[in-house]
């Protein structure tokens, strides 16, 4: 019996994802999946995210019952190792027979013959160790040990959102990036609501025109003519903060490191007189940008946002730099496993660099949002506190988002307290029911 086209799909994405340091979001939407049923692709989409979520409890769980360690098997067998364990653990739906029988046939059709009885095994070893509330025990974790225990972080994380945030608010952020996240999307257009069959469409938890959408938006007509786009709710109040140009044409914005674009689009509609300029360092994602964002009044370039190559002014600047992600841990699990401590110095240098380019080219009476989908300090406030000199102030958020109150943004109920820590825009995984971000509003003076 040949392996399922979904498990094998996963296999091949969970071997990519080790070796050459891919990203699984990116895989699970390449070409190379296109000829997948949606039921297939929804399988795979299971199987690699909860593998990759679970990871660290899944290779206790797989070391506890094998006579081998971890680090001594071929990447191919923990992969097959992983993938049964995952569905004997969370997968109800899926007969323990088919998972470990479909295991043991990858790792054949791998050339690890030899392990196919290793991983026989020790798939049944698991598959009778009986039913665990996982989440349970991430909601009861006493501490930081026993909460990177429970919720598959690294340890140095978890500890450092305990300290920073306390332990109540780090198992939520725990909790939250082990649960498939919500797909979101910014209405923009009355239309869009109305080309939209065949989804669901719920309010928003924290913007007035966010819809949570269940079902397959991708297919939708808005979608396909460019008019709404997925984007986490966090990320649409980033780009709602950096607002709406004084002048209702020839107004200048500058996105400094744009791609996918999602934020540089809502600005674009936003502001239709406005012309919108998108940066992005690699030349193969500012092509990509330039496919994906359709708004006529954008334009990009393909530029080091540190070295920014313009000598006008612009009237708003959003600095959304390349950070750790550590606030999207849920759609990009991967992160966890491959970010170290010490990295956060070497990004705190490059975010310092781009915010002081990009402080450089704003008008003044300008704005500009600098932003993140960090969770740590070296990356957020103390870039600002870096990177600005006397020319430049924080402006408080709570009044930027008290003006986007006024204005029909913020859904009714959200508590602005809740949204902002000092003068910085916070947005915390299981508090507000999306992403991570951070966000500090800075004018000229």
């Amino acid at each position: 019996m040949a392996v399922s086209a979904a498990r094998a799909a996963a296999f091949e994405i969970l071997l990519r994802v080790e070796r050459e340091d891919s990203y699984a979001a990116e895989l699970l939407h390449s070409a190379a999946l296109a000829k997948l049923s949606a039921r297939d692709h929804g399988l795979t989409t299971e199987l690699v995210m909860g593998v990759l979520r679970w990871r660290a409890l899944l290779d206790r769980r797989v070391g506890a019952a094998s006579s081998q360690k971890i680090e001594r098997m071929d990447s191919e067998v923990l992969a097959a190792l992983r993938l049964g364990a995952y569905q004997l653990l969370f997968l109800s739906r899926v007969p323990a027979r088919a998972a470990i029988f479909e295991s043991v046939e990858l790792v054949k059709a791998a050339r690890k013959r030899s392990a196919a009885p290793l991983v026989n095994a020790v798939l049944r070893k698991v598959g009778g160790a009986g039913a665990t509330d996982f989440f349970a025990e991430i909601k009861s974790a006493a501490d930081a040990d026993a909460l990177a225990l429970a919720a598959a972080h690294p340890l140095w994380l978890v500890k450092r959102w305990v300290a920073w945030y306390g332990l109540d608010r780090a198992r939520g952020i725990c909790g939250y990036d082990q649960r498939v996240p919500e797909t979101a999307i910014y209405i923009d257009d009355g239309r869009c609501e109305e080309d939209m069959a065949g989804v669901e469409l719920a309010p928003g938890r924290l913007l007035a025109r966010a819809r949570v959408v269940a079902g397959d938006v991708i297919g939708t007509r808005a979608y396909c003519e460019g008019r709404v786009a997925i984007q986490d709710e966090g990320s649409q109040l980033v780009a709602l903060l950096a607002g709406r140009v004084a002048t209702s044409v020839d107004g200048l914005i500058l996105d400094c490191c744009a791609a996918p674009g999602s934020k540089t689009s809502l600005m674009a509609r936003r502001n239709p007189g406005a012309r919108v300029v998108a940066t992005e360092l690699h030349p193969n994602r500012a092509r990509l940008l330039r496919a994906l964002c359709r708004a006529p009044n954008v334009f990009v370039v393909a530029a080091d946002a540190r070295a920014l190559p313009f000598k006008s002014r612009f009237d708003r600047v959003l600095a959304d730099v390349p950070c750790s992600g550590t606030g999207t841990l849920g759609r990009n699990p991967e992160i966890k496993w491959r970010l170290r401590e010490g990295d956060l110095r070497d990004l705190q240098a490059r975010q310092i660099a781009i915010l002081k380019s990009a402080l450089g080219r704003l008008a003044a009476g300008g704005r500009l949002v600098y932003s993140t989908c960090s969770l740590e300090r070296e990356e957020n406030e103390a870039v600002v506190e870096a990177a600005l000199s006397a020319e430049f102030e924080v402006v408080d958020c709570r009044g930027e988002l008290e003006l986007l109150r006024a204005a029909g943004e913020i859904a009714d109920g959200v508590e602005i307290g809740s949204l902002v820590g000092g003068d910085y825009l916070r947005t915390i995984p299981g508090v507000h029911g999306c992403d991570g971000f951070f966000a500090a509003v800075i004018g000229r003076r």
